[in-house]
Order: structure tokens, then sequence, then C-alpha cells
């Protein structure tokens, strides 16, 4: 393959600093690396959070942002199956070393030697970007039949971070599942746990997320604007009543990445109940841990997704339990500045990928 010796990249110079197109060497992969051409790129809240909320990445800057990332493989270093050159893939938003003591009991998640594009080194707001070979995630054609490959670049968070959640909250069908937030995670959430036979209710502030999150399988979708929280969970208990849903053990996430969105979720607690701390903010709330020994509740936190799930959400993307198409939208990388300052306005209505 004809790999070009440098890649048109955006960087982020400084906080709220507007991305700065520059042409960077393209370093030949190191033993256990491989090069991706990249096909699409999402635009995700943690990138917002980097560029405006203050969020350090732990790479120097400038450096090129971005983590989900869809694209082929041009080139392979050292140590790497030549059979993935030209192979269609997602890099997973946190690759796992796969050798060390946490990796080896399962625990990928927090593997402590884990690299994040556009946090750990350069992501995929660029032509081309360099990443760890293991857990590179191959796309079969039965995949590429539903969704392009650019947008497949959602599935690299947006889709499987709440289906770790879901797979991790233990959720059953029959469940009653409550997401809070319904944007660019919640509405994958939603359509998850639906596709998983769980009666959904989806809190949002934006009428349109709330159709969104209809279509994708909520049973019932509340508008909780101005709502006191109060108000928010005598809300969701009637429509819970009137779907018939159980009165215990209900399923929790947090994916608004919010203060309110937190203190609702604390608020629904009840009996058994599961909470799936997805969404993340910078925002400091009140809670009262007590509630969990009362209410015999447990919650977790949810930091990316195991990177060997990631077969099986395309398992679920080619038998059509997750849909994609219907919630990426294609811009060029050249409007980035223009994107990011849509999203941080809250502008989007769907994820946004952006194609070089």
């Amino acid at each position: 393959m004809n790999v070009p010796q440098n890649m048109k990249a955006w960087l982020m110079t400084a906080p709220e600093a507007p991305f700065e197109q520059r042409e960077l060497p393209l370093k030949d992969p190191a033993p256990g690396e491989l090069t991706v051409e990249v096909a699409g790129c999402g635009v995700c809240h943690t990138d917002l959070s980097f560029l405006y909320h203050g969020v350090p990445t732990r790479a120097e800057l400038p450096l090129v942002l971005g983590h989900e990332i869809s694209g082929t493989v041009v080139a392979v270093g050292p140590e790497v199956d030549r059979a993935l050159l030209g192979q269609s893939v997602i890099v997973p938003a946190v690759l796992s070393c796969g050798q060390c003591e946490l990796c080896k009991r399962g625990e990928r998640r927090i593997c402590r030697h884990q690299v994040m594009p556009g946090n750990d080194r350069h992501g995929g707001f660029a032509s081309h970007v360099v990443v760890p070979a293991p857990y590179v995630c191959p796309v079969g054609e039965g995949v590429l039949e539903k969704a392009a490959l650019w947008e497949l670049a959602i599935v690299s968070d947006a889709v499987t971070t709440p289906f770790q959640a879901v797979k991790r909250s233990g959720l059953e069908s029959g469940d009653l599942a409550v997401f809070i937030g319904a944007g660019g995670i919640g509405v994958h959430g939603v359509q998850i746990a639906a596709a998983a036979g769980a009666q959904v209710i989806a809190l949002d502030v934006d009428d349109a997320k709330l159709a969104a999150a209809r279509s994708a399988g909520a049973a019932a979708a509340i508008n909780v604007d101005g709502m006191s929280v109060k108000d928010v969970k005598n809300a969701v208990r009637a429509e819970a009543k009137a779907l018939g849903a159980p009165k215990f053990l209900w399923k929790i996430y947090e994916t608004s990445g919010t203060g309110r969105g937190q203190e609702t979720a604390m608020a629904l607690l009840s009996f058994g109940a599961t909470l799936s701390v997805v969404g993340f903010t910078m925002d400091k709330v009140e809670l009262r841990l007590s509630n969990f020994m009362a209410f015999d509740a447990r919650a977790f936190g949810n930091w990316g997704c195991d990177p060997a799930l990631y077969p099986e959400v395309l398992e679920w993307v080619a038998a059509g339990k997750i849909g994609v198409s219907a919630y990426a939208e294609k811009r060029s990388l050249d409007d980035i500045n223009a994107v990011f300052e849509a999203a941080h306005q809250g502008k989007l209505q769907k994820r946004v990928v952006l194609v070089p």
C-alpha cells in the first residue's frame, strides 16, 4: 500500500483555542503497532471536556484529539499480523495492553498501561493515526452491509460504552431501565436496553433527543426541563406504573454527564436498584451514601468499554439489533472548529463524524 510520509491533522494547541491544521510526519508503526487511514472520527463529550471544560489530556499539547475511530489498516509494524493490511477496522476508544496483571484478571477496562488515542497520544482528527495493534477490531462484510465504515466510528465509544454499562448492570428482559440523558451516548443505551427486552424510560431536556429515544425503543420519554428532582422522581414512578414495570430492581443509567443528571440518578434509587455512572462532568453534587445501604442498592462507574466486547457489539450491529446510520452525521474534518462550537452550544442532534 502507498502510505504517505505526512498526515493532515488538526491539533488542539491550548484550551478553548481553535484547532490548527498542520502537516505532521507520519512515522512508521513501531513493534506491536499499526497505521490506520481514518475513514471517520466521532466528536465526543470527552473531546469537548478537553477543549472547553478544563480537563487535561495526559499527553502534552499540541495534540490531535479524537478517540472514536474507524478506518483501513495501511501499515503494520513488526510483531503484527500482516493479514490486517487492507482490513476495515474500528479502533477501541481505550486500548488495553493485554499483558499486565489487571488484563490477565479480565479487568482490561482499568489497565494501567492502556492507550486512549486523543489523550495519551495523537488521535483520529487526522488523515491517519498510529495505534497499538492488540484489540483493534476487524469489521466484517455483514457489518458493512448495515453501515458505512465512516458511520461505524461511533461504535468505538458512543455504542460500546453504554453496551458495557448495560451488560455490567445485569439488565434482564422485563426489567425497567431509566436513561438520564438521551444524547450521543444515552440514545444508544436506550436501543441496547430495548433490544435486550427491557422497558425503557428516557429523560432529557430536549424534545428532539426524546423523539430519537422513542425511535430507538424507549417506551416512555419525559422532558424534565424546569422540573424539580422530586417532580422528576414522581413522573418516572407514574410512567413505570403505567407501563406495568417492576417497582424494584431498577437499572438507572446516568448518561447526561451533568450535575443535575447525577442528582436525578441518586433520587431515583429504589430497593435493589443498580446505578451506572456513564456520563462525565466536572460538576460536584451532594449525595447521601446511606441511600445505598438503606435500599441495598449498588453503583459503579463505567470507563469506556472492554475492547474484548467489541466483536460482540459488531455482531449486534450485523444482526440489526443495534442501528448506527440513523444516529451519525457526516461532516468534513475541515469543519472541525464549527462543529465543536455547535457541540459546545448543544446544537447537535446526531453524533457528528468528521471525515478527512
